[in-house]
């Protein structure tokens, strides 16, 4: 059973078409989350991020507008609890003041993974306005050892 989605929201001091390109653009991803993204982002297209140098995060674009980007998510490894595509992951990207805020809704996760993922995405967003505001984040501290220095 699905459990009640995480919403999350976050003042960025950039603008939307910004806050899209850290969402879409490969390179730019990589800034903020993971050492090895793939994305093809329009409707159907693919959203594959290696997110820490262990587990790669799988699904496929659903909406992709300058103010709302839509992808289905999960873990591309068989047996984990989140399978590739399973859950739905949306950014709606609201102007405010001079920047952006960034609200991301994770939904239809299983109740038994809702609360292991909160802080992930605390911490990604993070990183994400970190990146958006011109910033490298450094270190990430979900990577694996092995490749944490690399992102």
């Amino acid at each position: 059973m699905a459990s009640e989605p995480i919403v999350k929201e976050i003042y960025i001091a950039a603008a939307p078409a910004v806050v899209f390109e850290h969402l879409t653009d490969p390179v730019k991803i990589n800034r903020w989350m993971g050492i090895g993204a793939y994305t093809d982002p329009r409707p159907g297209g693919i959203y594959s991020v290696n997110v820490n140098g262990l587990d790669v995060a799988r699904g496929d674009f659903v909406e992709v507008d300058e103010l709302r980007v839509v992808f289905t998510w999960g873990w591309w490894q068989k047996g984990l609890s989140v399978p590739a595509g399973s859950t739905r992951v949306e950014f709606d990207l609201l102007p405010e003041d001079k920047g952006t805020r960034a609200r991301m809704t994770h939904r239809e996760l299983p109740a038994d993974v809702r609360e292991t993922q909160d802080p992930w995405w605390t911490h990604y967003l993070g990183r994400l306005k970190t990146a958006c505001e011109g910033t490298l984040p450094g270190p990430d501290a979900m990577a694996h050892p092995s490749v944490s220095a690399h992102t």
